[in-house]
């Protein structure tokens, strides 16, 4: 019998029990072990660990970018291991944004043609290319920068136009790893004041990082060690103050 109410929406990321073992000629190497977790539609989670703990693993598989050995991951709801190869890019290119420590910007295109780059293998067809890139620049403070070329910006203004093409095709999660690598403090805490605000208007993210200031503008933390999670935790976003995940 219905009770009425709707049905509870499912989590934007739920992994079970994931493993992930790479063989490195007769050796196999244990990166995750076991990991379990979610996190819900608008959520900002930040991951953190030392190099080696299995962070960077687990953001290329929630990116859908390799797949788990053993355990269960889903993306809203729909179970990973069952996508075709077609279905997985359809994941990545429409429904994951991803943002990279080195920005990974072609060097020869403006920051309007590098934006409007991952809608030319979107399958959405109901977008004008250009002025959607032109909207998402806009949206990142880099309106005045459409014809610029990756070497007439800054290091800030790059990983910019690199949020802005994770934007382009309007995706539920932008995973964002080591965002702030390659930029200075000052520049590393406006971009995450620019995540932080496009958290704030519904956009789920998680953020890979080794940096604690820079993992304190996340609601959740999740530390992992070693391939496995040793703390989960709730926190007051740029406070130490912190407190159990429920």
């Amino acid at each position: 019998m219905s009770s009425g109410l709707p049905a509870a929406p499912h989590p934007a990321i739920e992994c079970v029990g994931l493993t992930k073992t790479y063989d490195l000629g007769n050796e196999k190497v244990p990166a995750l072990r076991g990991v379990s977790f979610s996190v819900a539609s608008g959520e900002f989670v930040a991951i953190m660990g030392a190099s080696g703990s299995g962070k960077s693993t687990m953001a290329n598989l929630i990116g859908a970018l390799d797949t788990p050995t053993s355990g269960v991951l889903k993306i809203d709801g729909q179970a990973v291991a069952s996508m075709t190869s077609d279905e997985l890019a359809h994941l990545r290119n429409d429904r994951i944004g991803f943002v990279f420590q080195q920005f990974n910007l072609m060097a020869r295109m403006t920051a309007l043609e590098n934006v409007m780059l991952p809608l030319a293998y979107s399958a959405r067809t109901d977008v004008d290319a250009s002025e959607c890139a032109r909207n998402c620049l806009q949206q990142v403070g880099l309106g005045e920068r459409l014809n610029h070329r990756p070497n007439q910006l800054s290091g800030g203004q790059q990983q910019r136009v690199a949020i802005a093409r994770a934007l382009v095709n309007d995706p539920k999660i932008v995973i964002a790893d080591e965002p702030t690598g390659a930029l200075d403090t000052h520049t590393s805490h406006e971009i995450m004041s620019l995540l932080s605000s496009l958290n704030e208007e519904g956009l789920t993210l998680v953020v890979i990082t080794h940096e604690p200031d820079i993992a304190e503008y996340a609601e959740r933390l999740l530390r992992f060690r070693d391939g496995q999670i040793v703390e989960d935790v709730r926190q007051r976003r740029g406070a130490n103050a912190q407190e159990p995940a429920a």
